[in-house]
């Protein structure tokens, strides 16, 4: 089994090799001169998160320092993401002045969710690190202490107040949540939202809460949810999630038995041997997670140890719908 570094690089944005440079976030001079210099790239993202890609949709359209200077003047201040052959930075602009840049370069906008699947893994690794960095930003302009005005420092990385007799720094949160596929014997358990498409099942998920191991919140989780006890969990890899600021930590358990009692969080909830969901699968009755999930992978993981199934090889998602009334 491969460790699980190696299969969080499977998870969408989760593959990033990107030196952050946390060590000289501090140095005005350094970052002026990589700020400057000839290979710098600027991510440029829309007050909306989108981020500007190329022409075709399939690539981040990085502005040059030069360009940025042309299209963008010095209304926008940059921050620094770290360095990859190229020293990478952000920009947020408002969307009259982001459409400007994007018809002057014959460019256009991306959402996340779509760049997940249609970008390089690079390239979609960076957009949802800047994208979980500019909403912080967006949503932490005032102390929670004194409310007093924030001053960004650090490359955009911390936020002081500014207030002198409080003076607390602030730092980009990210909330913790776990997805698990949870077995038993020859079945997975499955769930569906109470307000998600039609036919459409997943692993189960939820945010760890203050105190808890990352143990303890698979096992509350899934009682919640199912009414399902779990025997024993292991950590399977996890996924970066900036929507609007989480990450996602998948893991793979085992259940004491298969009895279900549906929560308040649930509509339904299911054991699935390997053969139903590939059955369920082909006639269109079963949707599961895109790949744009880490819930996609544990399903994935689980087919194919339990069955030598390869989920990619089988109908899934939206594709196969029916459309909503």
């Amino acid at each position: 089994m491969p460790f699980s570094s190696l299969r969080s690089r499977n998870n969408a944005f989760a593959f990033l090799s990107l030196d952050r440079r946390g060590d000289l976030r501090e140095d005005a001079a350094w970052l002026g001169e990589r700020a400057h210099a000839a290979s710098a790239r600027y991510v440029l993202l829309r007050r909306d998160g989108s981020a500007l890609v190329d022409a075709t949709g399939t690539a981040l359209r990085g502005l040059s320092h030069s360009e940025s200077v042309a299209l963008l003047g010095s209304v926008v201040a940059p921050n620094y993401l770290g360095s990859a052959a190229a020293d990478w930075f952000l920009l947020q602009a408002d969307d009259a002045l982001a459409e400007s840049v994007a018809a002057e370069l014959g460019a256009r906008f991306l959402d996340l969710r779509s760049a997940g699947t249609a970008l390089p893994a690079f390239d979609a690794g960076l957009f949802a690190y800047a994208r979980a960095l500019a909403h912080w930003q967006q949503r932490m302009r005032h102390c929670n202490a004194c409310a007093a005005p924030l001053r960004l420092e650090a490359a955009g990385h911390r936020a002081k107040c500014t207030n002198p007799q409080c003076g607390i720094e602030h730092f980009p949160r990210t909330d913790p949540a776990i997805i698990v596929i949870v077995t038993h014997g020859d079945a997975c358990l499955l769930g569906r939202g109470q307000r998600w498409p039609e036919r459409r099942y997943s692993t189960l998920a939820g945010f760890v809460e203050p105190g808890e191991t990352l143990e303890d919140a698979v096992r509350r989780e899934v009682f919640e949810e199912a009414g399902v006890r779990v025997a024993e969990c292991d950590y399977h890899s996890s996924q970066p999630w900036p929507f609007p600021a989480s990450i996602m930590l998948g893991f793979t358990a085992t259940a004491e038995d298969r009895r279900i009692a549906v929560g308040p969080e649930l509509e339904d909830a299911r054991w699935f041997s390997a053969q139903d969901i590939a059955a369920q699968l082909q006639s269109r009755e079963l949707v599961l997670s895109s790949p744009l999930s880490v819930s996609y992978r544990l399903i994935e993981h689980w087919l194919r140890e339990q069955a030598g199934l390869e989920l990619s090889t089988l109908n899934h998602d939206e594709p196969f719908m029916l459309k909503r009334a």
